[in-house]
């Protein structure tokens, strides 16, 4: 069997060979770390992207068989977005840096998490009308027709490849930040807020249905929204499911109508609460399951949802900072979760500093021998 027929029989209860090793990239830091003990080439740790020929090197050289994180579609951001620029260097050392969404970070020296946010532009409908509503409109030139009217002579057959939808909200919330979208949500305009959701969506949703129109095939379809946190997410569930419900329903319709019927999202943290929203619209597909950060579950969410809730992710990747024993505990644990069905592990999300390049070698190989 290819990759893809075993990862698609998995997700539709169907048989398969074996359990493929699916994994969700790594820190760029770790790729160096790596590169500095000897155990990659040092190619391999630079530019290196999920899907790329670097990426498929890397699973080759580890044993993976792909990275879920392999999908194709349109530029569905702010186009053209904001110039990336230093605005003003402090006394520590630090930059506050406009990025392309128009958020201003505090960039620290020699720190490589996420930024913090310091300011933003979208603040008010003026903001909105003149510097972002442009911003957002469809236009055929977000869509690469050409590149997708060849897709499917060119794709890779043996591994799956996802449409990329956007996201309906997080990369709103990239572009107010964390505390401007808390302010126009609950003191400032919830009208305006839910303007930006519905003209930012629908042209996600005119992306989506140009690349379809042209006869691409793809084996899912994926969003990413990053909206919750370590209890759960950003905004209420009731405002979500109000905001955010019937665009998720338009753009999985869509994909229905062409035959796509796996339909993953990327959300960190817990997500427990907006799956309703997520799962009654039309999002099956729970990813990453991040359950050695924050504790989010997928048993739990099986329970509630049955047969209908898959899940690709779930698995503790702290074990692989650890040793065997860590390793082993977590594929008996992993084993007992692929035996409900419609589930693939995966680490819980991006592989981090310090995590041991022999445990993902044998924890590559070992989840291949899971019985299905």
């Amino acid at each position: 069997m290819t990759n893809r027929e075993r990862a698609m029989n998995i997700l539709h209860y169907r048989p398969a060979d074996r359990m493929p090793a699916v994994h969700f990239g790594y820190w760029g830091e770790l790729l160096t770390e790596w590169a500095d003990q000897g155990k990659i080439p040092r190619e391999l740790a630079e530019n290196n992207w999920d899907g790329s020929e670097k990426d498929r090197e890397l699973d080759r050289l580890i044993g993976w068989d792909f990275n879920w994180s392999r999908t194709a579609g349109a530029n569905n951001g702010l186009m053209p977005g904001f110039e990336n620029k230093v605005l003003e260097v402090l006394p520590d050392g630090s930059r506050r840096v406009q990025s392309w969404t128009g958020v201003i970070e505090r960039v620290k020296p020699g720190v490589t998490s996420i930024p913090s946010e310091d300011d933003y532009l979208l603040k008010d409908r003026e903001a909105f009308e003149t510097l972002y509503r442009p911003k957002m409109q469809f236009s055929p030139e977000r869509v690469d027709l050409e590149y997708f009217r060849h897709f499917n002579e060119t794709r890779d057959w043996d591994r799956p490849i996802g449409l990329h939808l956007g996201s309906v909200l997080g990369s709103i919330r990239d572009m107010t930040s964390v505390i401007g979208m808390s302010y126009l949500l609950y003191d400032e305009d919830e009208d305006l807020f839910a303007d930006i959701v519905d003209t930012y969506a629908e042209m996600q949703y005119q992306c989506a249905k140009a690349i379809l129109e042209t006869g691409a095939t793809f084996d899912f379809a994926h969003y990413w929204e990053d909206i919750c946190f370590k209890n759960g997410p950003l905004l209420s569930p009731e405002m979500f499911d109000e905001l955010c419900a019937k665009h998720y329903k338009k753009r999985n319709d869509l994909c229905h109508e062409y035959g796509i019927d796996v339909i993953s999202l990327d959300c960190d943290g817990v997500t427990e609460k907006l799956l309703p929203t997520w799962f009654e619209n039309g999002v099956n597909t729970m990813f990453p399951i991040e359950i050695g950060v924050w504790g989010d579950q997928f048993e739990p969410a099986r329970k509630k949802f049955g047969r209908g809730m898959l899940g690709v992710g779930g698995m503790d990747k702290i074990a692989l900072r650890k040793d065997k024993a860590a390793v082993d505990a977590e594929i008996e644990r992993l084993t007992r979760l692929s035996a409900m069905g419609g589930f693939l592990p995966c680490p819980d999300h991006r592989l981090m500093p310090g995590t041991k390049f022999e445990l993902v070698q044998y924890y590559a190989e070992e989840i291949k021998k899971i019985k299905l």
